[in-house]
């Protein structure tokens, strides 16, 4: 059976200081959710756990968990599960955003090792802006997260083929042809063992008319490696929602997933 777009596990609200809209809230994510057919969604805000030391402003001031906290309890309706997450972070010196005891706070976990925008906190002044030296730090990132002692089935690699690696969306392209085979199949086989959720982003997918090829390389390698997916729109305003379904059912049928290759937790 395909794949089914009946899940959201990213999203932001109001509390990230990225968003910072009043109307993305729990029941413009809600309307969203029966709107198109969305039995689960989960709500995934920035943070940094104040227990681990580093934090950068940004995180410090805007991130705790008594602030991402603030949008519970979550509303629940008939036919729609809303779960608690969070998206934290991965420091340049692979240090993780979240201690081990924090992750029984949350439904749900994502960690992105490709927010390479934030100069001088998840990269050194020296890789910055360096496709060679990113595609490298691609595998090093993740892989390290791999290799940590963590709860992985409640917890999913978030935009993997992320454009904030790049300050251009050409650069973006550059970086992921850069990324080698080899080093793909390391980091895909490596989830498969875990048994970390792999996402499809929906920032990630929305450009496949320009180069799909580049785009859906490593997902095809992490289908092959026999990862499981799950679909993120990564909203940070209801208006960027419904736009991102057709996106979704494109990626779907271009890597032939299907119901047998869905992360649940």
């Amino acid at each position: 059976m395909r794949f089914k777009y009946d899940h959201d596990f990213h999203i932001h609200t109001y509390l990230s200081n990225c968003s910072s809209d009043p109307l993305q809230n729990p029941t413009a994510i809600l309307e969203y959710a029966k709107q198109n057919g969305l039995n689960k969604v989960c709500v995934t805000d920035h943070f940094w756990d104040e227990n681990i030391p580093g934090a950068s402003d940004w995180y410090k001031d805007y991130h705790k968990y008594t602030q991402i906290s603030k949008i519970l309890p979550l509303p629940q309706v008939d036919g729609v599960k809303f779960y608690f997450g969070a998206e934290t972070e991965l420091d340049k010196n692979c240090k993780l955003g979240i201690s081990k005891s924090r992750f029984d706070a949350f439904d749900f976990v994502i960690i992105p090792t490709t927010h390479l925008h934030m100069k001088g906190f998840t990269i050194s002044d020296d890789d910055y802006n360096n496709p060679k030296r990113i595609a490298k730090l691609w595998a090093q990132r993740t892989l390290a997260v791999l290799d940590m002692d963590l709860p992985f089935n409640k917890i999913g690699l978030a935009h993997l083929a992320c454009d904030l690696m790049g300050d251009t969306r050409e650069k973006n392209l550059e970086i992921l042809s850069l990324i080698s085979t080899d080093d793909m199949y390391k980091v895909f086989k490596k989830a498969q063992k875990v048994g970390v959720g792999i996402e499809l982003n929906g920032g990630d997918v929305i450009h496949l008319d320009e180069d799909e090829a580049t785009v859906l390389k490593m997902f095809h390698i992490a289908k092959e490696s026999k990862c499981k997916f799950y679909l993120g729109t990564d909203c940070h305003h209801p208006n960027r929602f419904l736009p991102l379904s057709k996106n979704f059912d494109r990626a779907i049928d271009a890597l032939g997933l299907e119901e047998r290759d869905k992360f649940t937790f």
